[in-house]
């Protein structure tokens, strides 16, 4: 024997890395009739996937069975896609299958995936780039066609639920070559209007060829382009468009994108009551539990003390206050004793005071100048002699000095 000696799960486990780091048995897609098909408690489908020449074991987990769209039934022939591993317990490959189509639709199947993992790729079914939907719009817009029940469902809805809002119809054709542009222009036209708050883009259920529109790129595009919020509502709860992962919002059908963009007036009036009625009992409980707290903290010893310094402070501030009116009387009544005195000590300085002991005041009459001396005026002047109720107006004869005689006067 040449060469190592490998266990089974060593080959196995060898076998199966060959399987998983293979690019193409990761991503797959397999044609293929369903037959053993078996529909487990536990939510998995177990079958085998077979043609003419050969067949190979397929799982399909819970998690993503429940978003098919059908129920797959032996004979059905179909798309699987996922990848290819090896079941080690039983040293069996089988395809583990992600997502599964009918095959009379497979070519629009494959396309639909192709552009779907490109615009995921892209961003474009981020919820970080998802705008919220206002909860009570003003402005709605509706892309539809008005031929048919979609439009009569929403605008029933929407006037039941809350009659007071505004709604613009944009009519278009939702299947056939023109849909697609037709879409694009009314929501580049709808954003251009600028006063709306979210867009409804529906349309009633069908097949994936007549929904084939909302699965166009240049319509994805355009939804994820729009200022303004869109809600997607094409087709029945199980199908699924692009439109429906790009949208803001997807709604299961029209009539429930309806009632998704407003709330119900009558439920949002009651509600607003009974929000007031609590708001009312519990401030008045508030309120309540406040006077019984200031009624504590009334009988309360502390308070009382404080109450009673508060009585006493006013009685010593009383007393202050009697006590500086009567320092300001006091001092009031020294500083006009003492403003007395120096008026008496003033008036006996005054010269009003001379002449009321009938002494006069001699003033020249060029400079105004009191005269004290002989020498101070010339014979012929003319002097102002002022007396206790007026002035005299006199002319100088002579000049005599003490112990002179005087001179004569012109």
């Amino acid at each position: 024997m040449h060469g190592p000696v490998l266990t089974v799960s060593e080959l196995t486990g060898m076998i199966k890395y060959l399987f998983d780091s293979n690019e193409i048995l990761r991503q797959v897609y397999v044609r293929g009739e369903i037959s053993n098909f078996k529909y487990h408690l536990s939510g998995h489908l177990y079958f085998v996937l077979k043609d003419e020449k050969a067949q190979i074991r397929c799982v399909m987990f819970k998690n993503r069975s429940i978003l098919l769209p059908f129920m797959p039934e032996n004979g059905m022939k179909v798309i699987a896609f996922g990848y290819v591993t090896v079941y080690e317990r039983n040293g069996e490959y089988q395809l583990y299958v992600d997502d599964m189509q009918p095959d009379g639709i497979g070519a629009l199947y494959l396309a639909y995936e192709k552009l779907k993992e490109k615009l995921k790729k892209e961003g474009l079914f981020d919820v970080s780039s998802k705008k919220p939907i206002p909860f009570l719009p003003k402005n709605i817009g509706i892309i539809t066609s008005l031929n048919g029940a979609v439009i009569r469902d929403l605008l029933t809805v929407i006037r039941r639920r809350y009659p007071n809002v505004n709604i613009l119809i944009a009519p278009v054709s939702v299947q056939g070559k023109q849909a697609a542009d037709e879409i694009c222009e009314a929501i580049k036209d709808l954003n251009k209007i600028g006063n709306l708050d979210v867009i409804i883009l529906g349309r009633g259920g069908g097949s994936i060829e007549e929904l084939w529109t909302f699965n166009e790129e240049k319509v994805a595009r355009a939804i994820y382009g729009s200022r303004i919020p869109i809600i997607s509502a094409v087709g029945h709860e199980t199908d699924y468009t692009i439109a429906d992962f790009v949208a803001d919002k997807r709604a299961p059908t029209p009539s429930a994108a309806g009632e998704m963009v407003v709330p119900e007036k009558r439920q949002l009036l009651s509600e607003i009551t009974q929000r007031k009625k609590r708001l009312i009992a519990a401030v008045c409980a508030l309120i309540n539990s406040r006077k019984q707290e200031i009624e504590y903290i009334k009988r309360s010893v502390v308070f009382k003390k404080l109450r009673s310094e508060i009585d006493n402070n006013r009685i010593l501030m009383d007393s202050l206050m009697k006590r500086l009116v009567r320092e300001i009387v006091n001092h009031v009544t020294n500083k006009k004793t003492d403003l007395k005195f120096l008026a008496g000590r003033l008036n006996i300085l005054s010269p009003l005071a001379v002449l009321e002991r009938g002494y006069s005041i001699c003033q020249k009459m060029d400079d105004f100048k009191i005269v004290t001396r002989i020498e101070d005026v010339k014979v012929g002047q003319k002097i102002k002699i002022i007396v206790l109720n007026g002035y005299l107006l006199c002319c100088v004869k002579s000049k005599e000095k003490k112990g002179e005689k005087s001179d004569a006067g012109i």
